[in-house]
């Protein structure tokens, strides 16, 4: 089981979602960026310094969602997501290969990583 933090960021109504690269695993499949927990490490931490290693930006948690665990044929994942705004930075993709500003009720458009689908779901009442 791997923990991972993600970030629903809103940035002017708009929320940032990334695509991943061909190289990562679910190649190009769209997500909410974020990246692993480490030991020892909190969960606000965690997104935090995960979204500026891969976006460069910095961001406010506003509230934690509910988690989502999913099992894919090769691994499994606890999805831990976060409701975040942009705080500052210049965005720049580090790992992803493309990023959009989205409004909400376009999000169900792009080609998800399966385990954020349940997050679509809790996000348009945010």
């Amino acid at each position: 089981m791997i923990t991972v933090v993600c970030a629903i960021i809103i940035i002017e109504n708009k929320i940032l979602v990334a695509q991943r690269s061909p190289n990562m695993s679910l190649p190009l499949k769209w997500e909410f960026p974020g990246g692993k927990l480490e030991q020892n490490e909190d969960e606000i931490s965690c997104i935090k310094r995960e979204i500026k290693e891969e976006l460069n930006i910095e961001i406010i948690i506003l509230k934690r969602l509910i988690p989502v665990t999913h099992k894919y044929p090769n691994f499994e994942i606890n999805l831990i997501p976060y409701v975040a705004h942009y705080q500052c930075g210049e965005l720049k993709l580090n790992e992803h290969i493309d990023y959009k500003l989205i409004k909400i009720n376009e999000l169900k458009s792009l080609d998800w990583a399966e385990a954020d689908i349940p997050i679509l779901k809790q996000i348009t009442h945010i």
